[in-house]
């Protein structure tokens, strides 16, 4: 029988998990060596119960990093169960398998198991994404071409790096013989490690002040509370079934035609208190592609985490527990073989802009059923994996660019900002610079291509790199077909674009997936993010926004006339003259 536990206590301990969360993120941002883990934050941290049901997360790390945490524990259980092997204190547990609830091979995790009184009573676990992991080419994004997991880089199934305490040091000569910038991707793999120790002795400590039985009725009131806030959140809306599909862009250059303009299609079906997301009508997988999205780690958390975000938003709820509760109501079903449920070894490496679209797609489902929760279409990300040689030693480097929000209900898109699943943050040029030899031209927003409407769509940045020494590019995007969708009579956003302009010679467009290619000293390489969709009726935004975006100059007078009817002459809105426009308009 399950003991009870006082709302006060339960309200203690929940604090107190989220601390030893917050705590494991910090400290592996301070001890790692990489931007990507260091200023990005593209990183997880978590704790689970012994069956791996997720307790808690840090809020600083990625949602597509945190959230497959419950799922790298169910399959460590379960493969070593199948090997026999016994899980023991001291031990440390490597795991990056993508169809073993990894997101894709570059986030590899390291599971520390809590025990108390000789029994297993939890996992502390870290995860983080490594700059390399041994693929066909240089970095671990970008990498837009391989035929098979395989290709991929190395897969680490449920592999004890540390046995009751000892290291064993054939995996870790493994990792430094097969691994470029070995240095600095197996630094940042130890500091994982130090920061799980740390959550697990937190972990353990929480459990000898309060007790283990305590501290699990807590958890299970807890995870019921998230429950039932998910279940009424869902009870509101109206039973029915809301179907959006959108379209990726694929490989643009594919001179089949067969992996281009792929379809990913999402119905929500609210039932009562639950939720059934039908992925029916998704594109097959892409068999030697690698732009298929792993079911468990990353489809179900870009589900979960839009679901979460629009019917129980922070902004009106607080703070909810985030643990498996929220996740009971909702029902994935996808198709296996489809780029929504791969099979094995069909490659997912380049899953993640796939996936944030998807989040996209159960977006536009919703705003059906709930218009005034959602943003209009997200311009989506692009990873630059940039590499090099020095003194025989490889460096690496990987550049998150962000897109941009649409608008919202009485808000516009945000500019230049990762978005939904992705949640990194800003590489600062100064960082960029002082480690690697690239040089930041330019970092702005760009100009005169907001998507209009009440509440205008989100700006993406243009950004040039400039190459100081020979060096090797590769790219993982999406975008550059199809606009973000506009909503409730906003207008569609932009596409985005890159080139490259070599020191000698013409520009060169670039797709959205560019294969390892190489760049001389003196290119550069010109990166234009897309824009979000407007949302509402342009004519009705407030004349004295337009104004202020025509003074920051992100938009010209003229377009502020064709697109909002708002009329600005000598820098000053002419009021007369605005509302003469767009009374023209409405006859």
């Amino acid at each position: 029988m399950t003991k009870s536990v006082d709302p006060v206590t339960a309200a203690v301990i929940q604090g107190a998990l989220e601390n030893i969360a917050v705590e494991m993120g910090h400290k592996l941002m301070r001890m790692s060596y990489s931007s990507i883990i260091r200023e990005s934050e593209d990183f997880g941290a978590a704790l689970t119960d012994a069956e791996g049901r997720q307790m808690c997360e840090c809020k600083m790390s990625t949602p597509l990093q945190s959230g497959p945490i419950p799922g790298y524990i169910s399959n460590i259980l379960k493969v070593m169960a199948a090997r026999g092997e016994t899980i023991r204190e001291g031990d440390v547990i490597m795991h990056n398998d993508p169809y073993g609830g990894a997101s894709h091979g570059p986030d590899v995790a390291f599971c520390i198991p809590v025990f108390h009184d000789g029994h297993l009573i939890g996992w502390s676990a870290t995860t983080a994404h490594h700059l390399d992991i041994g693929a066909l080419t240089p970095g671990s994004c970008g990498i837009v071409d391989a035929v098979d997991t395989y290709a991929e880089g190395l897969q680490f199934k449920a592999i004890k790096v540390f046995d009751q305490g000892r290291r064993v040091d054939a995996v870790w000569h493994i990792l430094r013989g097969n691994i470029r910038a070995a240095d600095m991707v197996v630094g940042d793999m130890e500091a994982q490690i130090e920061a799980g120790r740390i959550g697990a002795a937190r972990f353990l400590a929480l459990v000898e002040a309060h007790g283990h039985d305590t501290v699990v009725a807590a958890f299970e009131d807890l995870m019921d509370y998230s429950e039932k806030l998910m279940r009424q959140a869902i009870s509101d809306l109206p039973d029915g079934d809301y179907r959006a599909e959108t379209k990726i862009d694929g490989y643009l250059d594919d001179p089949t035609g067969t992996r281009m303009e792929l379809p990913i299609v999402a119905t929500v079906k609210v039932r009562g208190d639950r939720l059934i997301v039908d992925l029916e009508g998704t594109a097959p997988q892409v068999d030697d592609k690698p732009i298929n999205m792993p079911l468990v780690g990353t489809v179900d958390c870009a589900i979960w985490l839009t679901i979460r975000s629009i019917l129980l938003d922070s902004a009106l709820y607080g703070e909810i527990p985030q643990n498996a509760g929220l996740t009971r109501p909702i029902e994935i079903v996808a198709p296996e073989g489809s780029l929504a449920n791969p099979t094995f070894p069909a490659p997912v490496i380049a899953r993640f802009c796939p996936g944030n679209q998807l989040a996209d797609t159960v977006m536009k489902a919703l705003a059906q059923v709930v218009p005034e929760k959602v943003s209009a279409g997200i311009g989506n990300l692009r990873v630059v994996a940039v590499s090099g040689m020095k003194e025989g030693q490889h460096w690496v480097h990987m550049e998150i660019m962000e897109g941009a929000y649409g608008g919202r209900h009485g808000k516009d898109g945000m500019d230049a900002v990762d978005t939904l699943y992705a949640n990194t943050r800003n590489n600062p040029i100064e960082d960029i610079e002082s480690h690697i030899p690239v040089r930041v031209e330019a970092y702005e927003l760009r100009e005169n291509r907001m998507a209009a409407g009440e509440y205008r769509g989100g700006l993406g940045a243009t950004r040039v790199f400039r190459f100081l020494e020979d060096a090797g590019i590769s790219i993982e995007g999406e975008g550059h077909r199809f606009k973000p969708w506009g909503f409730a009579g906003g207008a569609d956003g932009e596409v985005a674009a890159l080139t490259l302009d070599p020191e000698q010679g013409e520009d060169v467009s670039l797709p959205s997936k560019l294969p390892y290619r190489r760049v001389k000293a003196g290119d550069s390489l010109i990166a234009q993010g897309p824009c979000g969709g407007g949302y509402g009726d342009p004519l009705k935004r407030d004349p004295a926004l337009v104004l202020e975006d025509v003074l920051d100059e992100l938009l010209t007078p003229e377009t502020a006339k064709a697109d909002y009817g708002v009329v600005i002459a000598g820098g000053a809105l002419d009021a007369a003259a605005t509302e003469a426009e767009r009374a023209g308009r409405e006859g």
